[in-house]
């Protein structure tokens, strides 16, 4: 063996996934406008090249991270609202915690103020986080809710309205978080603003005999 020889290669087929979380991350800091594919590059700790292998441009780049970084979070939560036999009071509060805790120990609120921040000048941006995450994200939980309505668990009202009602009030914190915290503002704790979130919205929604 060469004893000038790299004791260690990374093998080509890592290489997209690297790019991809490195992608998350600056995405995530920078905002998409000012990301460029050599600091994705270089936090990859790839060549540009090596990037352009695999990406055409930036926008392919953002489309693998949304399908590969953020899209299997997306299917443990359909999964888990697909499995769950029981009360959807207990899916909820089930579901609540697990994307509060994905979204506190990974870069996704970030990205999420990007998309937010430059859908007017990268409308693909929107499209993108809408079709691949928002669209699937409202349809689990809305078929939950109206199988819970067929249960007679949940009083009448438009299923996907109720969706909406219960993720808003997560976006709004991450956005604080991303936007406000970084100039001074107090942070909320995220998973327990769900719970709290969760149980007051609950009262609203769940009929007599669900709350018995």
């Amino acid at each position: 063996m060469d004893a000038g020889a790299p004791k260690f290669r990374r093998r080509k087929a890592d290489r997209p996934e690297e790019i991809v979380n490195a992608a998350l991350e600056v995405f995530a800091e920078k905002g998409f406008a000012a990301a460029k594919l050599d600091d994705i590059a270089r936090r990859a700790g790839v060549s540009k090249g090596a990037v352009y292998l695999y990406f055409e441009t930036k926008e392919d780049v953002f489309r693998a991270v949304v399908e590969r970084a953020i899209l299997p979070n997306l299917s443990v939560v359909k999964a888990m609202a697909a499995a769950h036999p029981g009360p959807l009071a207990d899916l909820l509060r089930g579901l609540a915690g697990h994307i509060a805790g994905v979204v506190e120990t990974t870069p996704i609120g970030g990205v999420l103020k990007m998309v937010v921040g430059e859908a007017r000048n990268f409308p693909e941006l929107a499209r993108v986080w809408h079709d691949e995450l928002i669209t699937h994200a409202l349809g689990a939980m809305a078929e939950a809710i109206r199988n819970a309505q067929a249960r007679g668990e949940v009083k009448p009202g438009d299923p996907r309205t109720f969706a909406l009602q219960l993720i808003s009030p997560l976006l709004v914190g991450v956005l604080w978080r991303e936007t406000f915290v970084p100039v001074g503002a107090q942070p909320f704790d995220l998973p327990a603003l769900m719970r709290q979130h969760i149980d007051t919205l609950l009262g609203g929604m769940l009929t007599e005999g669900a709350r018995a």
